[in-house]
This record gives C-alpha cells, structure tokens and sequence, in this order.
C-alpha cells in the first residue's frame, strides 16, 4: 500500500472544506487561498483550485466580482453565497462530527476484548477411564 496515495486523498476528502473556510472569512483571491493553505501545510495547484471554484459557483455556493488591478488584468474575488453559508455549516458540523470520532478511536489506548475463548471448542472429556 501507497503512504502518499492514501495521505493524498484524505486531503482531497478536505479540500472542499478548507477552501470554503478561507473564503468565509471574507472575498478571497485564488492566488491568496492557494498560499493560504500552503502556509496551512496543505499543499493545492491552482490547477484544482480553478475548477472547483468553478463547481462551487455553477452549484450556487459561490459568487463572485471583479476588481481592477494596477498590475494586470481584473481580478475575481470569491465570496459565499447564502446556500454557500449554509452549505458550510453543514460540512462544518459533519467535520467536527468526523474529526471527534477519528480523534476517539485513534487516542483510545485499550485493546479490544479478545474473542479467541468465546468460539473454542471444549475437547470432549475422555471416557476411557
């Protein structure tokens, strides 16, 4: 089994969430959530980035305007839409949910009871006396 194939898609599991975290607290750049999450550690090409925001958008989730830049071309800065707040309190709720569970079943230190008596056969007392 591949370490960096299942560490990759526990954070694509999250990508989702983190992205739309960033972008609550206020509009929000591609550029500046991409260096957000790489200073989080959580490493993500605008390459994703784009067509996910692109999903968020067509699925209502997302809106966003347009600013000039004096270094280029205008810029997009997202923002949640109401269904998009919404739709974050609901991923906010099952990742506590998930978080919680994880966390219990990872810092439990107990062993499971073991089951290797609970379906022994007893050997059959020997008659030969």
């Amino acid at each position: 089994m591949n370490i960096e194939n299942t560490q990759s898609q526990m954070r694509k599991g999250i990508l989702e969430f983190c992205i739309l975290s960033i972008i609550r607290r206020g509009e929000a750049y591609p550029s500046d959530i991409v260096d957000e999450m790489r200073g989080a550690n959580l490493q993500i090409l605008e390459g994703t980035l784009y067509p996910l925001l692109t999903r968020l958008k067509n699925a209502d989730m997302l809106t966003y305007r347009w600013v000039e830049s004096n270094s280029g071309p205008p810029r997009k800065y997202f923002s949640l839409t109401p269904k998009g707040e919404t739709f974050y309190l609901e991923l906010q709720e099952t990742w506590n949910e998930l978080a919680n569970a994880v966390n219990a079943l990872a810092s439990k230190k107990d062993s499971l009871p073991s089951t290797a008596g609970a379906n022994a056969i007893e050997p059959e007392p020997n008659d030969s006396n």
